[in-house]
């Protein structure tokens, strides 16, 4: 299915993940291989992944300074140190005159972030962590593709005076803008630089429900429009799984440039659906409608059918990044079942009013007229 300029721009082993996962940092530390805490300051940490990677890092026995503005409250452990201030203006006093281990900048999406905190910790940090993105990559049509593939180029005039209200006014910024902060990241870090690329991140705390969209509506029953004919890939990771790999890569000083996506192993949407219908213990029948169908009804692919891409033309490999040297970096993963339950079990939880209507997917008024449409004048096709 050819896919809209719009929606192309908004691509923008269970056991052992947990055994990894859980091990007490401290306690691998030998008389040959001694090692002491980190000081790991955390820019952001009260947003999607930065809980989990504060959690975790104190479960392992560092000691973790987060920087945000403290307009949102994340029920981090006590121990943890906050410093306020604000990038969009500036306000960065409270990192200056300050030494730490590992610095992992979150949120940064504009380049004058990065710029900003270099001036202050080049030469304060031993070690730099920059969450990018895969939209960073010029093209999604080759299958497998690798880190060293061809990144996004801004065009406009000044890339230092783009703001994150620029990216709201005009979301075709956010992959050449995040290409940009990786390139100045390199320019302030040399040698101590570690690019984290993550694909669709997933799991409980999303909020934005690109993935949540599907436990829910699975759990609901019935009939379920379902993309495609359940043979296009799909990727994505666990919040957790990366979270906790991230602080794993603090630990050994890994440096280099990283697709942090998943599983270790092809998935396709078919395979990715009836794992999340077992685990919510659904009785609801997959009918898988046509892309072509679904474009000329104006059902879009990632916004309105989330996590799934056709995956063909100009999108065969979005789904498809090679994760190759993120696996041999011991990037890890829960399985799809734990994942979908448990982001169903956290979307029971949050109030009424934010489960009364899903951020993303189609509603169930929308999804009976466009099945309604394809029973018209289609047989079915369910599973």
């Amino acid at each position: 299915m050819p896919i809209s300029r719009r929606n192309l721009i908004k691509l923008g082993a269970l056991a052992g993940a947990i055994g990894l996962a859980s091990r007490n940092f401290l306690a691998e530390a030998t008389p040959e291989n001694p090692r002491k805490p980190l000081r790991i300051l955390i820019l952001g940490g009260t947003g999607f992944i930065g809980p989990h990677q504060v959690r975790h890092a104190v479960s392992r026995g560092h000691q973790v300074t987060v920087f945000n503005r403290g307009t949102r409250e994340a029920g981090l452990p006590a121990s943890v140190e906050h410093l306020n201030g604000d990038r969009d203006f500036g306000k960065l006093d409270a990192l200056k005159n300050r030494e730490w281990d590992v610095c992992i900048d979150n949120p940064a999406s504009v380049p004058f972030w990065v710029r900003d905190v270099g001036q202050i910790l080049r030469g304060k940090v031993k070690q730099y962590v920059f969450v990018s993105t895969i939209s960073v990559y010029a093209d999604n049509s080759q299958v497998g593709a690798s880190e060293d593939s061809a990144l996004k180029k801004y065009a406009g005039k000044d890339v230092m005076a783009e703001t994150r209200d620029t990216l709201k006014a005009d979301m075709r910024l956010y992959g050449p803008l995040k290409a940009a902060s990786e390139r100045e990241a390199a320019h302030w870090f040399p040698g101590i630089l570690t690019i984290i690329r993550p694909g669709l991140i997933v799991g409980p705390g999303d909020p934005t429900d690109r993935f949540t969209y599907w436990p829910v509506r699975l759990a609901r029953g019935g009939e379920v429009l379902a993309p495609g004919d359940g043979t296009d890939p799909v990727q994505f990771i666990d919040a957790r799984d990366l979270a906790e790999w991230m602080i794993r890569m603090a630990e050994t000083r890994s440096f280099g440039t990283f697709n942090a996506t998943g599983p270790d192993h092809s998935l396709t949407m078919a395979e990715m659906l009836k794992g999340i219908r077992t685990a919510t213990n659904s009785n609801g029948a997959l009918t898988w409608v046509p892309a072509a169908f679904l474009e000329k009804n104006k059902v879009s692919a990632w916004s309105d059918m989330p996590v799934w891409v056709p995956g063909q033309g100009e999108t065969a490999g979005f789904a498809s990044r090679s994760n190759a040297r993120a696996l041999a970096k011991g990037l890890t993963f829960r399985s799809l079942e734990m994942t979908a339950s448990d982001t169903q079990a956290w979307f029971k939880g949050l109030p009424d009013e934010r489960q009364t209507k899903l951020l993303a997917g189609l509603s169930a008024a929308r999804e009976a007229e466009v099945l309604a449409a394809w029973h018209a004048g289609s047989p079915d096709k369910q599973g």
